[in-house]
């Protein structure tokens, strides 16, 4: 699949762009991720949006993109120098990938420099091209030169375009070349083209688009053909100039494997290259056809995503059937191995009746021998002496296996003549040099068979007639088994077949629930929602930390942290400015501790919150802060369901009165005191005194408030900074009322998120485990978790469909390390 711009796409596109979006003003810029851009222009008529990615494309686009809901630090560079400025110009530096986009003119135009090669880059420059700011700092090739603030952008070092290649440099580079090697690999390095174009043009001048370097044919005879062709190569290369043309995006066609006999297999369509030509090596393709080529790039990167879990689910669809079709290649190769041996056991008993005067005599023999005391070494010296003497019986003795009370004799049919064998013979190898026919008659198959020798083993404990009775015997032990394999074939295969059915629907409904997976801006970092409500997001590392302090740390949010290594800066987020409840600043406490050092030690510590405006990066004189660092001014130390389902959730996750909080910890306690009782059983009377501790102590606070009206409770609450009366839900309220761990069954459920959150913020969760420190590591204890949920008795079908469609990835990359994993009846469900 073709994943980024040739120097073809990019003179087209610069030409599309110059030609339709020159005098716009920009009025905003917005980043999707760290690498992708949006430039938002519009006039009084009119408005666009172009679309960068760094290394990878620039083109504009009609999709809506997801935009960083807090903008950062190269976006707003971006948009302080050219917010109002106009579109002036854009252009390539050379034949190099690189494009240049200049807003405003003269001493107050700016550059916006897009890198489209290797990792890419995107550079800001004043108009003087001295760099203001930019997404990676690196070293170019020369190496006095570097791409970072405050240098100049090397503008006058990119390539200029050259001449056509030299019929002498042609030769040289074609002479130089490993055998074998394609040519239009080996060209593509040293001119602009691309290997796409030089292929056509390759056909184009009637060569083989895939023609190879051959020792054998001189490079000064082919190279005229093919400096022929670069010259057609040219011509397109002029025709981006000023392009006009249409955009192709070139599809390749998957089977998607029938279950249905006679049913032909459908077709899978995906993306696989874009071009604003229609090239001579994809004529024959399946392409879609676009007015500009500007639209063709827009639609096939914003599909690409949805088609790669498309080609996922075909694959995991090709595997499902083929574990169906080795099912049916295993019972037929024993099918046909029962069957062999059948035909195998009937020949040779036949033989043995045939030959009973031969076969007995031979029994006789070797048994008076025996009879007589003489050794094995000396029979096998009697028996080749009688072979050589010419002895009928002796001839058809081949082996003498005494150890097993057994001997071999070669066989044939006596009512067949040589001449007939012979004959038989020349029949036999024509038909296997010919057709090598698999249908041939089968009662022909075993004449042949028949009649030619066989090495069979006689028994010298039965007589000549008991041996053949043995090998008919056994011919019909193996044909009961046949039919017995048959019969447990038909059911094997039925299963398989309902299974590898359950398995394709599986796989569709997995796909469908993953197009439809909204990706949240938080998931990026470690999140969960508070049990009242409230978002909370930590860094994974140091530069996430900073960028949540820099970039959502916001008025009215609260900072936590503790003092250990490795703890990361978690933020409450709190849109209202209302002061938040006591209860999610202990949940938001917990998870600054849990991921720290403090989890793989196995210590309990304490965590400290304070105001966002207590939060400076701003170190003392003489001091520096490293990533991800802040001083801190202090005057001491879930499922998702769709909206029309959101209703059944409002309050699930709501701020609790004290009472409440005792309500449910007197229900958490009874329970553990059910759990106590068993406790006592294994001889834990520590636990049980701890339990029944925690009971006094509730009675305590019971009699301590019991005089506290309402009116009373919530002046109280007020001054713990707790508001009783909230106000309407926010925007980002009914996101998180979205989330909800509590799905009612006649709730529209989109698509399941994992979430690791402090234990209290999950219990009233339906699917839940808890974590503690441990030795299991987390992607065995993510699909621990997982299979917990799916052996639940209250699950739903649909919610495991849910679950199956979670990537492993997701399920652990919040873990805070090795844990261990509880949930109830989970050794039960994992015995069953």
């Amino acid at each position: 699949m073709k994943t980024r711009f040739t120097t073809v796409d990019i003179r087209a596109v610069i030409a599309e762009i110059n030609a339709n979006y020159i005098g716009m003003r920009v009025y905003n810029v917005y980043d999707i991720d760290n690498k992708t851009y949006l430039i938002r222009l519009q006039k009084p008529d009119s408005k666009a949006v172009l679309l960068i990615e760094s290394g990878t494309r620039i083109h504009s686009t009609d999709f809506e993109w997801p935009k960083n809901m807090m903008p950062s630090g190269f976006a707003m560079k971006c948009r302080k120098h050219l917010k109002t400025r106009r579109l002036t110009q854009i252009k390539q530096l050379g034949i190099d990938r690189i494009v240049d986009m200049q807003f405003g003119s003269d001493e107050a135009a700016y550059h916006l420099i897009i890198e489209l090669y290797d990792r890419g880059n995107i550079i800001l420059a004043d108009h003087e091209y001295t760099i203001l700011n930019l997404l990676r700092f690196r070293t170019a090739e020369a190496e006095d030169v570097k791409i970072a603030v405050r240098e100049r952008y090397p503008v006058e070092s990119a390539r200029p375009p050259e001449p056509l290649i030299s019929l002498e440099r042609l030769t040289e580079i074609l002479s130089k070349a490993p055998n074998g090697e394609q040519v239009k690999r080996v060209l593509n390095p040293h001119l602009p083209y691309g290997a796409t174009l030089i292929e056509h043009s390759l056909i184009e001048a009637g060569l083989s688009g895939s023609i190879k370097i051959d020792s054998q044919v001189d490079s000064a005879q082919v190279a005229p053909k093919i400096l022929e062709a670069l010259q057609i190569a040219e011509t397109y290369m002029e025709k981006t100039e000023n392009f006009s043309g249409r955009g192709y995006i070139i599809q390749k066609t998957e089977k998607k494997p029938s279950l249905t006999p006679g049913k032909p297999s459908e077709e899978l369509l995906t993306y696989d290259e874009f071009h604003p030509f229609l090239f001579a090596q994809h004529a024959k393709s399946p392409y879609l056809e676009f007015d500009t080529f500007d639209k063709v790039v827009d639609e096939f990167f914003s599909k690409m995503e949805s088609q790669k879990i498309d080609l996922k689910a075909l694959q995991q669809e090709k595997q499902a059937l083929k574990k169906l079709e080795n099912v049916k290649k295993d019972h037929e190769q024993r099918l046909e191995a029962l069957h062999q041996a059948q035909e195998v056991d009937r020949i040779k008993g036949e033989l043995v009746e045939m030959n009973l005067p031969v076969v007995e005599r031979a029994l006789q023999v070797v048994r008076s021998a025996l009879a007589n005391q003489v050794d094995w070494t000396e029979i096998g010296v009697l028996v080749k002496e009688a072979q050589a003497a010419g002895d009928p019986v002796a001839c058809a003795i081949k082996e003498l296996k005494l150890q097993t009370n057994h001997i071999t004799m070669l066989l044939k049919n006596p009512y067949i003549s040589e001449e007939d064998q012979e004959e038989e013979e020349k029949k036999e190898i024509v038909e296997t040099k010919g057709k090598k026919n698999k249908n041939k008659d089968k009662g022909q198959n075993k004449k042949l068979q028949r009649n030619k020798p066989m090495l069979v083993d006689v028994d010298l404990g039965l007589s000549a007639y008991a041996n053949a009775k043995k090998y008919y015997d056994s011919k019909r032990s193996a044909e009961k088994k046949e039919q017995k394999t048959i019969e447990a074939a038909d059911k094997a295969m039925k299963s398989a077949e309902k299974k590898t059915q359950q398995t394709l629907k599986e796989v569709q409904t997995v796909t469908t629930i993953q197009k439809a997976r909204k990706v949240y801006w938080f998931e990026k970092f470690l999140w969960f929602i508070s049990s009242e409500n409230y978002l909370v997001i930590a860094g994974r590392d140091q530069q996430q930390n900073e960028m949540i302090v820099k970039r959502y740390l916001r008025a009215g949010d609260i900072y936590v942290h503790a003092d250990l290594h490795g703890a990361t800066s978690c933020v409450i987020k709190n849109p209202s400015g209302n002061p938040i409840p006591p209860r999610t600043l202990t949940e938001a406490g917990t998870m600054a501790v849990c991921y720290s050092a403090a989890w793989d030690a196995k210590i309990v510590t304490s965590a400290w919150w304070v105001h966002h405006h207590q939060v400076s990066k701003t170190a003392p004189t003489g001091e520096y802060l490293t990533t991800g660092s802040f001083m801190i001014r202090v005057p001491s130390l879930a499922v998702s369901v769709d909206d029309q389902s959101v209703f059944r959730h409002q309050g699930e996750r709501k701020v609790r009165t004290v009472e409440e909080d005792m309500e449910e910890a007197t229900s958490r306690t009874a329970e553990l005191l059910d759990e106590g009782e068993e406790l006592i059983g294994r001889k834990k009377p520590s636990m049980i005194h701890t339990l029944l501790s925690l009971q006094n102590k509730l009675k305590k606070i019971k009699e301590k408030y019991k005089d506290q009206d309402e009116e009373d409770r919530e002046l109280m609450m007020q001054l713990l900074g707790v508001r009783m009366n909230r106000k309407t839900l926010t925007c980002t309220e009914n996101l998180l009322t979205s989330l909800t761990g509590q799905p009612h069954p006649e709730d529209v459920m989109l698509f399941a998120v994992p979430v690791c959150a402090p234990y209290t913020a999950l219990s009233n969760y339906k699917h839940k485990v808890k974590l503690t420190p441990g030795s299991q590591k987390k992607g065995k204890a993510a699909r621990t978790a997982v299979f917990s949920f799916m052996k639940a008795k209250e699950v739903s079908p649909r919610e495991k469909d849910l679950f199956r469609s979670v990537k492993d990835s997701d399920l652990s990359r919040n873990m805070p390390g090795k844990v261990k994993v509880s949930a109830p009846n989970l050794l039960a469900a994992k015995k069953k």
